[in-house]
């Protein structure tokens, strides 16, 4: 069976659009908290030049970040930047920028630090789906000018994305807000890419993405998603016994196949359901369910309401 491509189907499910908010040219010493975000909204920072710590109290986790490093916070949680000296921070100065975002300057004579900041926001519910698979925080780092052996590789093609919003940041040329928008949005499938293709994964759908024998069951369940999956199939897609296939599963992704599959189906139903005309039991049969009530029962414990209360509900979808 051909590989499909999986994140694409992802992406086709979900909606992910991108603003950038705040461009940082810091001075050590520096300091920057940032709040909880909202639960469909992911937090990026990424450093165009200079050094940077991050402290995740949610995940208890302290990192440097260098030039090129780019962070997403698929939790949301609260965040602290700083430039690890420990000394008070200076006087931040803010300036509207160009059409929408923020430049902030200090006085800080230390290392020099430039930063951009920004989120992505998923339309719900499918923000619990790129919650519940991905890391609680995502580095990647990119690969400006190591090589042409490295030209087609993902990272290199963020360190071009990221010198194109460097640019576009500091231009303040006509459209420029609106194509950092855009960039941004393409910056957070060219993370995902990079992020998989990675010889250390991180855990979740990206890991299990990048493991060549449960490929094949991955791509299957993304692109033929109604059909009737049991694991013994699955497994033999893979090569692998049912118990081989359900113990490699779970270890890479933390959830079963089935889960997987589930929550792709609810994903798309939330979708159909907000289509005019559609009727539950034709968006069922769509994804899967020959029974409305079973249907139902899944959609409600999935998404904590009735298909009919989501159809509902205004502003979704």
């Amino acid at each position: 069976m051909s590989q499909v491509d999986w994140l694409s189907h992802l992406l086709k499910i979900i909606t992910v659009t991108g603003r950038l908010e705040v461009r940082c040219v810091y001075g050590a010493p520096w300091r920057v908290a940032w709040p909880r975000s909202e639960a469909h909204e992911i937090p990026y920072h990424i450093v165009l030049k200079g050094r940077a710590i991050i402290e995740d109290p949610g995940t208890k986790t302290i990192r440097e970040l260098t030039d090129g490093d780019i962070v997403l916070l698929p939790s949301g949680s609260a965040h602290v930047l700083h430039d690890g000296s420990g000394l008070p921070p200076g006087r931040i100065r803010d300036r509207q920028g160009a059409a929408g975002w923020m430049l902030k300057e200090n006085d800080g004579q230390g290392e020099r630090l430039d930063m951009l900041c920004g989120r992505f926001s998923i339309e719900p519910p499918h923000d619990r789906l790129i919650r519940d698979y991905l890391p609680a925080n995502l580095v990647v780092k990119t690969m400006g000018g190591r090589g042409e052996h490295d030209v087609e590789s993902a990272s290199n093609h963020l360190a071009s994305l990221v010198g194109l919003m460097r640019v576009e940041s500091a231009s303040g040329r006509l459209g420029g807000y609106a194509m950092l928008n855009t960039l941004t949005s393409a910056l957070f499938t060219l993370v995902l890419r990079a992020a998989s293709e990675s010889e250390q994964a991180p855990a979740g759908l990206l890991a299990l993405a990048g493991h060549s024998r449960l490929a094949p069951a991955i791509s299957a369940m993304f692109a033929d998603p109604a059909r009737s999956w049991t694991l013994p199939e699955l497994a033999g897609l893979c090569s692998m016994s049912r118990a081989t296939f359900m113990r490699h599963f779970q270890d890479k992704l933390g959830r079963s196949a089935i889960e997987l599959l589930t929550d792709i189906r609810m994903s798309l139903a939330a979708n159909a359901l907000k289509q005019p005309g559609r009727t539950t039991e034709a968006v069922a049969e769509s994804v899967g369910y020959q029974s409305v009530a079973a249907f139902r029962r899944v959609f409600a414990d999935k998404m904590g309401m009735t298909p009919g209360q989501w159809r509902r509900l205004p502003g979704e979808g």
